[in-house]
């Protein structure tokens, strides 16, 4: 049945959000997007097996850009991060994101240094899509780097006791 398993997405503006959607429920899974401000509450109530923030258009620290309620990463849900999601994890934990020498946007090669959870069964290295300005520059704290590109050298982090992954790719791009 597929309100057996749902996935909350948290849309923080990205042109990709949809897709990230579409490849969940083709995996059968009921998922629901809404949008950074969605208040803690609201996310308790819908109860997730796991939560998913998307990419976004800006980098942030700019002015108003969105932010997540930090409760969500203590309900224990595994939660991952998608490019703006990572750069958010990333300074929730006190890691550094700074912007990149190099804007990326296109294919890349992604160099599987761990394959955890979070890659398990892909082969390395593995073509990924990019489109991002900011990257990390410091893993956060009780985080290990699992993957990296020639211009991302922290492209994928995991915090396994935490179960919170982020990637600096758009897995949901093919």
């Amino acid at each position: 049945m597929i309100h057996e398993q749902k996935i909350l997405i948290i849309d923080f503006g990205s042109q990709y959000t949809q897709l990230i959607a579409r490849r969940i429920r083709e995996s059968k899974v009921y998922c629901e997007i809404h949008p950074h401000h969605i208040d803690f509450k609201s996310i308790s109530e819908f109860n997730p097996n796991g939560i998913i923030l998307s990419g976004g258009p800006m980098s942030i620290y700019d002015e108003g850009s969105p932010k997540i309620d930090s409760k969500i990463f203590q309900l224990g849900k595994p939660i991952l991060g998608i490019c703006y999601g990572l750069q958010l994890i990333s300074s929730q934990f006190n890691g550094k994101v700074e912007p990149a020498i190099n804007r990326e946007y296109g294919k890349a090669d992604l160099e599987i240094l761990d394959a955890a959870k979070l890659f398990s069964g892909v082969q390395s290295p593995t073509t990924v899509w990019m489109s991002h300005g900011d990257y990390v520059t410091k893993v956060p704290e009780n985080f290990e780097v699992v993957a990296r590109t020639t211009n991302s050298p922290v492209c994928a982090i995991a915090d396994l006791k935490k179960n919170i992954f982020g990637v600096q790719f758009h897995p949901e791009v093919v």
